[in-house]
């Protein structure tokens, strides 16, 4: 297992009080951070790579389709194209940065609805899209690993059964779906029994606590989330994520209107602690 945290508490982009934090995290001993990818070039992030690389930190990603007038899921070919050229650039933005794996919900803009699920010509376009981002990562080292979420954020993809089903339809080795037990606590009637039988589409997890503050802190039952992930063979990334109100643009986002943990630093260092030892008891 390799613990992971999401730089969305703090930041968009990584500039030299990000890499302060960094550095601090890695004197805290997690093993890597989840980079937002939402600006920036290439040679950008090829810099911050050896940046944190010095620092003994690996890299995953994260991303959304944020660029104007770009939907996966459009029935304008123009709408599509642009959709498909932003997730390229994802792809190729993590490969500079030596990510592991993107991860994201990379199927449609954030809280753009229908007024109904997917319809079948939108879930053709969805896999679509989803083939050709699997072929640009091809050959990379790069695993992409989208991430359903619960129905108040999109429509297009919500459920464990659902994100596998994608899966199975792109059908390339280094294209799963990303385990978020948030989502998963809204969406699942079980989720641990979701994770288990999707399993062997599953290439990344977030944990993250029911109200999105500091895991270890709600309701969610980790030790059988953990135990689950021990039975089903599973030793990848475990990624904390967890948001505050120091971005307003993403608190507005994850609906975040009030103080969901103490402080950044007690935040860091019991989910590291939660993550460490619960793994170790439930091995």
């Amino acid at each position: 297992m390799k613990a992971g945290f999401n730089l969305l508490l703090w930041c968009t982009g990584i500039g030299s009080a990000e890499l302060k934090r960094c550095e601090a995290l890695a004197q805290m001993g997690w093993d890597g951070v989840e980079v937002p990818i939402f600006e920036g070039t290439t040679a950008q992030h090829a810099t911050l790579a050896q940046q944190l690389g010095d620092m003994g930190l690996a890299r995953t990603s994260v991303g959304i389709v944020s660029a104007e007038g770009a939907d996966p899921l459009s029935e304008d070919a123009q709408a599509r194209q642009r959709g498909l050229d932003h997730l390229k650039y994802l792809v190729d933005c993590s490969v500079a940065l030596g990510a592991e794996v993107l991860c994201g919900p990379l199927t449609q803009p954030l809280a753009q609805f229908s007024g109904s699920g997917p319809t079948k010509a939108e879930w053709e376009r969805l896999v679509e899209a989803s083939i050709a981002l699997a072929d640009h990562a091809a050959g990379t080292g790069l695993k992409i690993s989208v991430e359903p979420l619960n129905r108040f954020e999109c429509y297009a993809l919500n459920t464990a059964d659902q994100a596998a089903a994608l899966v199975k339809a792109v059908d390339q080795p280094h294209y799963g779906y990303l385990f978020d037990s948030f989502h998963a606590n809204i969406e699942e009637k079980s989720p641990w029994k979701a994770l288990k039988e999707t399993a062997a589409q599953i290439n990344h997890i977030h944990v993250s606590e029911n109200d999105r503050g500091t895991p270890g802190a709600g309701h969610i039952d980790f030790a059988a989330m953990f135990s689950t992930l021990h039975e089903v063979g599973y030793d990848g990334w475990l990624t904390v994520e967890a948001f505050g109100q120091a971005l307003p643009d993403i608190a507005a986002a994850t609906r975040v209107w009030r103080p969901l943990f103490e402080d950044d630093e007690a935040l860091t260092r019991d989910a590291l602690t939660l993550l460490r030892d619960t793994w170790k008891e439930t091995a």
